[in-house]
């Protein structure tokens, strides 16, 4: 997930003298942009500047034009000699709009969809006016938006959510640069402690210059619609599964707090998505108060997702996602998360705990439908359906503790469950549960075969009309946010734009 910190990482994995590897944790291009622009700010020549690190000028060019990866020891030395910490020479985002431009044209030149044009390789100098690249990147963004539609099939949908779940998992679902980002939004407007108030969110809204208007005649295809000109956020108040107005409003700043473009792919478009959600889940439930609170619960052996849901008063879902994100980094708990309907078919999971869920060829595991004996599938059958149901599942990777709700909505009720390796129930409530089930999943052996005796009566006899998956199987509308019809946004912001 792009624009995290790797200050961390890279000192980590820097301590022998090796070259940065850069080209996977930093872009070089934005490196070495940030390095001319330090360098310039300070007033120093390329001279000036080898000379205080011990370098020669073109030594420096290099670095400053992308062309070479530097070590630790010459990164520390710039550093020092221009007065900023490592952090600032290793922060992705680009130092002022010209070079923003120019590495957003230099990744261009790269794209084949570009170089697919045959032109020769522009470099720009300092003699190329900022409205020249401004026009070159507004053609490149048409030519990739028109080749990306159409393009969105359900196998692309798949590869990209099993891709993304992947980086997750490296991370723990930890990511520093979203809480941080959320942190400072909410010292901005003074949040101080417990829930956030209404009035506390309408300031996050005006901290980041924009307005809020109800619209009842929002397109069905969208949570809410910024109109980027007249700033104005437009909602609707209504409840869309865990999206109550206040989510979907926090989730629209976050794509303005993490500075967001337009989506270049699917793939791109699901980033920001889950980033964008991880933002308004760290707004509503702030890292340092809910680590803390987390933290005296584990001392208590009573960590519990519904207290963490009450205290902050968001949904049951958003708790146990949120509980994923703060574990393995504040609390040492690995841990696995899963979304799904009472016939079993997942939704959305996450996993650093060693479960296997059920997956196609891509790895992709939404669609797929978990085993029977799954505390997920079992709390729908549970006498009191609508209470935390505790079980014990032993399956072949180990026994896992899971905590499952069953969370309410118009359209179908969804089980969430939050699971554990059997050695870390104890620091959860509801562990002396006796409920326990086996599960030889994910070959299928204990749930997706009939018992012998049954097949043995009906082989032969039985002809079910199966019901289509139309939301697997069906190909992605076209444009750059799948599944939104932008002429009726446009016409919508058409529309209200005049009542300005």
């Amino acid at each position: 997930m792009g624009g995290f910190s790797v200050y961390d990482s890279v000192m980590a994995s820097l301590l022998g003298e090796e070259p940065l590897s850069l080209t996977q944790e930093l872009d070089l291009i934005a490196f070495g942009q940030r390095l001319r622009h330090l360098r310039k700010q300070r007033g120093l020549t390329l001279s000036d500047l080898g000379s205080r690190v011990s370098r020669a000028p073109s030594q420096l060019s290099l670095l400053e034009n992308g062309k070479r990866e530097p070590k630790l020891s010459l990164l520390k030395a710039l550093a020092t000699a221009l007065g900023v910490p490592v952090e600032e020479l290793l922060r992705r985002q680009p130092p002022n709009r010209r070079a923003q431009l120019e590495i957003a044209l230099e990744e261009a030149q790269r794209d084949p969809i570009y170089a697919g044009l045959g032109l020769p390789r522009l470099k720009v100098s300092a003699r190329v006016p900022n409205d020249v690249l401004e026009h070159l990147l507004g053609l490149y963004g048409e030519l990739r938006a028109r080749q990306a539609r159409g393009t969105a099939t359900p196998e692309e949908a798949r590869v990209a959510n099993a891709e993304l779940r992947r980086r997750q998992r490296e991370q723990g679902n930890y990511f520093p640069d979203i809480e941080k980002a959320a942190a400072e939004a909410l010292e901005a407007v003074g949040y101080r402690t417990g829930a956030l108030s209404q009035s506390m969110i309408q300031s996050l809204v005006t901290h980041f210059g924009y307005t809020v208007h109800t619209a009842q005649d929002l397109p069905r295809s969208v949570r809410s619609i910024t109109d980027l000109r007249n700033r104005r956020i437009y909602v609707k108040h209504e409840q869309l599964g865990m999206h109550t107005p206040r989510t979907i409003l926090l989730q629209t700043l976050g794509h303005l707090a993490l500075g967001h473009d337009k989506p270049r792919d699917f793939a791109d478009f699901l980033r920001q998505r889950t980033e964008a959600n991880y933002f308004a889940a760290a707004v509503l439930v702030p890292e340092k108060a809910a680590t803390l609170y987390l933290q005296e619960a584990k001392s208590d052996r009573a960590l519990s997702v519904e207290d963490l849901r009450d205290v902050f008063a968001v949904s049951y879902e958003m708790a146990a996602h949120r509980f994923t994100n703060l574990a393995t980094h504040h609390l040492g708990l690995v841990c696995h998360f899963v979304r799904n309907d009472a016939g079993g078919t997942i939704y959305k999971a996450y996993e650093n705990d060693g479960i296997v869920f059920p997956a196609d060829e891509q790895g992709a595991i939404e669609g797929q439908r978990m085993c029977l004996q799954w505390s997920g599938r079992q709390v729908f059958a549970s006498p009191d359906r609508f209470s935390v149901y505790y079980q014990y599942s032993d399956s072949p990777t180990g026994t896992y503790f899971c905590v499952a709700h069953v969370d309410p909505s118009r359209e179908r009720d969804f089980a969430i469950t939050l699971g554990v390796p059997y050695k870390e129930s104890r620091w959860f409530r509801g562990r002396e549960t006796t409920n326990r089930t086996k599960s030889n999943c994910p070959s299928g052996d204990c749930c997706r075969r009939p018992p012998a005796e049954l097949a043995e009566r009906w082989e032969g006899y039985a002809w079910p009309s199966a019901r289509a998956n139309s939301h697997v199987l069906a190909a992605l509308p076209p444009g750059s946010f799948p599944g939104v019809d932008e002429a009726d946004v446009y016409t919508f912001l058409e529309r209200h734009a005049t009542t300005a």
